[in-house]
């Protein structure tokens, strides 16, 4: 009897390893089969991360352009940078047919006038936020250099100003605001990141400012194989190109962006 039971344990253990050794073969061809559509499914999530990440980094760009003080973008090395305004509006103009309020003279004409009304509601703006009028982007006319003013306080819908160093009246009447704590947006796509830089000012050649990072760092780098800027592409208006390539296991994700420039000031 005992000797029935130990030949049966023993033919269990070997039919045991046998269905182990058959299981391996089994999930070895399994495997062979398998493993292509698993990398190519990483693969796929990948590259679509990637693109997601250049889709966001460009349509973050665009939307921070439109909101650029006319003829104020420039390229830098490895990006380019621009004056970001906060809101505008009208000034009361006499050239309009205003019969009463306090019109802005231009300095040509009345360099003491320091005030004017705003037409409509008013603007958003505060003490020590910049006024630019007519910035063309050439000497004097360049917020860059001096064609700005600071605003000393605001009663209602007039704005006193701390100098006035306007010399071009606006066509139409219009004047943009610098916010006093975001005056320089800077782009940097140096090979390894794409970053948002904002903490320089109008004044300062150089800043050492806090970096936003915006795509790459990690295993993914970025780089930028196209930046240029046309600012006279259709008359008043400018037209931005950005090439943004991601990188990422290998393999790249580049994809590209015209992003429209109003310099109508």
């Amino acid at each position: 009897m005992n000797l029935r039971l130990r030949r049966s344990a023993g033919f269990t253990l070997i039919e045991a390893i046998m269905v182990i050794v058959i299981t391996g073969i089994l999930a070895g061809i399994v495997a062979v089969f398998i493993t292509k559509p698993v990398e190519g499914y990483v693969d796929s999530v990948r590259r679509a991360e990637l693109t997601d990440n250049a889709d966001v980094a460009l349509r973050r760009i665009a939307r921070d352009v439109r909101l650029a003080l006319p003829n104020s973008l420039r390229t830098v090395p490895n990006g380019f940078e621009f004056i970001m305004t906060k809101s505008g509006g009208r000034y009361r103009d006499g050239a309009d047919g205003s019969t009463g309020g306090d019109v802005l003279n231009f300095n040509v004409v009345a360099p003491g006038d320091l005030s004017f009304d705003v037409l409509g509601p008013p603007s958003e703006m505060t003490a020590n936020d910049l006024v630019v009028v007519y910035n063309l982007g050439v000497p004097g006319s360049d917020a860059y250099t001096g064609n700005r003013a600071l605003v000393s306080s605001i009663i209602g819908n007039n704005v006193t100003l701390a100098s006035n160093p306007f010399t071009y009246p606006s066509p139409s009447a219009r004047f943009q605001v610098i916010d006093k704590n975001a005056q320089v947006v800077r782009y940097l796509c140096d090979g390894t990141s794409l970053r948002r830089i904002t903490e320089c000012s109008l004044s300062a050649t150089s800043c050492i400012p806090t970096n936003a990072l915006l795509a790459g760092g990690g295993t993914v780098t970025a780089s930028c194989p196209n930046i240029d800027y046309s600012p006279n592409a259709t008359g008043r208006n400018g037209l931005l190109y950005i090439s943004l390539t991601l990188t990422s296991g290998g393999e790249s994700v580049t994809l590209f962006q015209q992003i429209h420039v109003d310099n109508s000031p």
